[in-house]
Parts: C-alpha cells; structure tokens; sequence
C-alpha cells in the first residue's frame, strides 16, 4: 500500500469544540491539514494547508505536536496515510476555500451522527475525547 505523508490539526476553540472539514465532492469529515510537500517541514504544511483551506493563520511555533498516527486514507483508494498531528488552539472564525465543501465546529454531542474519515474516527477522536476530560479537570 501507498503512503501519503500528511500534517493535520486538532483545532480547537474556546469552547472546547473541534473543526472538521469535508473536501468538495465527498463523504468523510476529518481534520483540517494536508500533504506535506517536499522540502516542507510537517509544521509548515500544516500553516500552508490551514491558510489555504480555511484562511486561518497559525504560528507555527504555537502548535503542538500530539503524535505520529496511520490509517487507510478515506478519500484515495490503495492509499494510507501517515498523519503528524498538531493540537492548534484558535478563536477566529474559519472560511472554507480550495477543496474545502464543509468545514464544522463538533464536540461529542454532534459527532456521532458524522460520516468520519477512519484516522478521524480510530485515532483522532480518541485523542481529542481523552485530552477533553484532562481539560476539564484542569479547568483550561
């Protein structure tokens, strides 16, 4: 199987709920992100892609590295990819541009019914389910 090297973020906002974004034509919500490009390190995609996709601006410095997680890619048949993932924290409002058809605030009230990508579903939720509770109990 091939490998698609891609950056993504867990974007959250004050409210503690997350961004999902949908690419035009279709079904899988995931995180916001994209491929890493040669020459660019994971973090820089990850600016690249966010600008590009939702016209949000992020420090890359600001972002922090969550981990390193594979699964089989939603939207490319014979592919997986191989996903670095930021936590990034931001306020501003998002505006779907490029690819992006859809771009939604979920928390676990709303995302059950979703359609998600498999590393979304398998791997990111979990996380971001898990690291909600350590929040709550540190009053963030």
């Amino acid at each position: 199987m091939k490998t698609l090297r891609i950056a993504a973020a867990l974007l959250t906002r004050a409210d503690g709920k997350t961004l999902l974004v949908r690419k035009r034509g279709t079904l899988a919500f995931m995180q916001p992100g994209g491929k890493i490009d040669a020459g660019e390190s994971a973090v820089q995609a990850l600016a690249r892609e966010l600008s590009e996709e939702l016209g949000l601006t992020i420090v890359p410095d600001e972002a922090r590295f969550l981990g390193e997680f594979a699964a089989v890619a939603a939207n490319e048949p014979g592919f997986e990819v191989n996903c670095q993932l930021y936590g990034v924290h931001a306020d501003q409002p998002v505006t779907p541009a490029a690819e992006i058809e859809e771009a939604i605030w979920v928390d676990d009230g709303n995302i059950d019914e979703l359609h998600l990508a498999p590393l979304t579903r398998d791997s990111i939720l979990p996380l971001y389910r898990s690291l909600q509770k350590a929040w709550l109990t540190s009053g963030r």
